[in-house]
């Protein structure tokens, strides 16, 4: 960096920190009675979920959950798990977002790692929290999270240890909530990436990391034609565990534009057909192997789906599958990211001279990992460390930069420095980029794990 000046500063002059709060702040702005919606079991408008996430909150404040604690979640995605997103992060505490399909000797890890303090969990996920509770070394408090009280609130008594159930703690709790200022550098969220050796590493990003990724989000996915929320008329189903990558950043972008979400709980082929027609929606992300049960469903091919935009992630998007989804109207496009990039770093984006082209050549532009996102600066590194030339053609490890990416594994300094090696986030990916800035990824520099139809490094 050079030396510049710098701008002079009024001592009484504020300048806002970039916090999840600001986000949650929006939703009351435009249209504060848009519905948030969970299932055929719950819904809300927006200055509702404003409530409910400060009585949540007061719920773990009254817990003692302290600036710098780390509160852990297991459920499905859910309006409990959105109201977590905000109300953890910012009384300053750190959500620990656990990936449920890790083993539950991996659970524990993650939880001793992160020093959980405090645990949410789902009544489905009772059976690994027990297999593993004993060998737990910092939670003292834990919370029944069930789907049965929304049928019948005195269904569920809270097993023994257990402080109490969700629903039952936020009925007691007051929506008087005053969220504080607080540095934007501030650890907001944390989750467990694995390999195919060693422990899973964590990855943490700050608020104003979430701040910015959202930013970006706004910029690309909004600023643009071609792709998903191009109004605040759109609704948003997510079919990606929001525990991944925060169900890439998504959830952020749709609460601050107070966009009508739709959240399935546990993926069911039925029900996710069923919210996806009866609830109109509009626009989701998620895994081809997802795309494709949906797209081969009896149901799709008897219903208009010409409204329902998709970006797939996780796996490539084959010609195929593309192919029936945009026969059937579905408009598909292809992302990519991984964990320490928050996720995103490109994202199918065809300019003008391209969405005139034929339906084969727009799929093959389709089947890309995308153009690459505003604010990333992305290149390609040989072997020695040297950059290849955007062409098309010269292949080499894609390498990172931006405002979102994670700054390394928490209390892991070798696997850190390794990450960002030169200044530059490894991917692993190799790939080449076309002169138009499309990334076309080719292989991997080592392999990953892949569970659950996801590769974990990728979006």
């Amino acid at each position: 960096m050079i030396d510049t000046k710098l701008i002079p500063r009024t001592p009484e002059a504020h300048e806002p920190p970039m916090l999840i709060k600001t986000m949650l702040a929006q939703s009351l702005k435009y249209e504060p009675h848009r519905e948030i919606i969970y299932r055929d079991l719950f819904r809300m408008n927006y200055v509702q979920f404003n409530q409910r996430v400060r009585k949540l909150a007061n719920v773990l404040t009254d817990l003692g959950v302290k600036p710098g604690d780390t509160v852990a979640v297991l459920d499905w995605d859910s309006h409990r798990y959105l109201e977590c997103f905000f109300a953890v992060p910012a009384i300053g505490a750190i959500l620990h977002t656990i990936n449920v399909r890790l083993s539950p000797a991996q659970i524990l890890y993650t939880m001793n790692h992160a020093q959980d303090k405090a645990v949410l969990v789902h009544e489905d996920f009772l059976p690994i929290l027990n297999a593993i509770k004993d060998q737990v070394e910092t939670v003292d408090t834990y919370v029944l999270i069930s789907d049965k009280v929304y049928a019948d609130p005195n269904a569920v008594t809270a097993p023994d240890g257990f402080t109490g159930e969700y629903e039952e703690l936020l009925s007691r709790a007051s929506d008087e909530h005053d969220f504080p200022d607080f540095d934007e550098n501030t650890w907001a969220t944390t989750f467990y990436t694995t390999g195919t050796t060693g422990n899973p590493k964590g990855v943490y990003f700050s608020h104003r990391q979430l701040f910015m990724h959202t930013m970006g989000l706004l910029t690309y996915i909004c600023g643009y034609q071609a792709v998903p929320f191009s109004s605040t008329v759109d609704v948003y189903m997510p079919i990606t565990p929001m525990f991944h990558v925060h169900a890439w950043g998504f959830p952020f972008l749709a609460t601050m534009l107070s966009i009508k979400q739709v959240y399935p709980g546990r993926y069911e082929p039925e029900v996710l057909l069923k919210l996806l027609l009866g609830e109109g929606v509009t626009f989701s992300h998620c895994v081809p192997t997802i795309l494709n049960m949906l797209v081969n469903s009896p149901v799709a091919k008897q219903v208009d789906l010409s409204r329902w935009k998709v970006i797939i992630g996780g796996s490539a998007l084959t010609k195929g599958l593309a192919k029936a989804a945009l026969d059937l109207g579905i408009q598909v496009y292809q992302g990519y990211g991984m964990s320490e990039t928050a996720p995103i770093m490109s994202v199918t984006q065809l300019n003008d001279h391209e969405r005139k082209l034929s339906a084969e050549e727009q799929i093959n532009l389709r089947t890309r990992a995308g153009r690459i996102a505003p604010f990333i600066e992305m290149r390609l590194m040989d072997d020695d460390g040297q950059f290849m030339p955007h062409d098309g053609h010269s292949v080499g490890e894609v390498v990172a930069r931006g405002p979102w990416l994670t700054q390394g594994y928490y209390e892991d300094p070798e696997r850190s420095a390794e990450l960002w090696e030169g200044g530059w986030l490894h991917t692993g990916d190799v790939a080449s980029i076309t002169p138009d800035n499309w990334v076309i990824i080719s292989d991997r520099t080592k392999d990953v794990i892949k569970t659950g139809g996801e590769w974990v490094s990728s979006l």
